[in-house]
């Protein structure tokens, strides 16, 4: 899966929150639980909603690259009761000024038996959970533009 979000606010206001762990875990949704270990991993608790009910899982991540400010890569591996998830995410930052686009990639494989449900009842779900994290990080993305406008006139 791939995609490209056109935010409004500079590659470094961008930057901020999608380099920052408590920002991005923020974004996820169905977060019940967050932990920072060190730089480069943290790890979640959440509930990802799957149709009839959640499938909790406890997912570590891991920072792979980063070249600031254009481009972060990471690994996601989630373990929870009848599923495996390995996720692999990259982001890369290109714009001038207060606009910026943002070509993200994402290659999600999930075993175990949620991950036979299938591609076609799965890949919905995750489209869905997709689209409800980039607009998350549109608002976050906001909120910092905001802030940073807002310390920038104190100063």
């Amino acid at each position: 899966m791939n995609g490209t979000k056109e935010l409004e606010a500079s590659r470094e206001v961008v930057w901020s929150v999608i380099n920052d762990p408590a920002q991005m875990a923020g974004l996820m949704p169905g977060v019940e639980g967050f932990e920072i270990k060190d730089d480069r991993h943290w790890q979640a608790k959440v509930k990802v909603p799957l149709g009839l009910g959640g499938l909790k899982m406890t997912i570590d991540f891991e920072k792979l690259e980063e070249r600031p400010p254009e481009f972060a890569s990471m690994n996601a591996k989630g373990k929870g009761v009848g599923a495996m998830m390995n996720m692999t995410t990259s982001f890369t930052l290109s714009g001038e000024g207060d606009h910026t686009s943002m070509a993200w990639s994402a290659d999600v494989k999930i075993a175990g038996p949620v991950g036979s449900m299938g591609q076609r009842v799965l890949q919905p779900i995750i489209n869905q959970q997709v689209g409800n994290v980039l607009t998350a990080l549109e608002a976050k993305v906001a909120e910092a533009k905001a802030a940073a406008a807002a310390s920038g006139e104190a100063g």
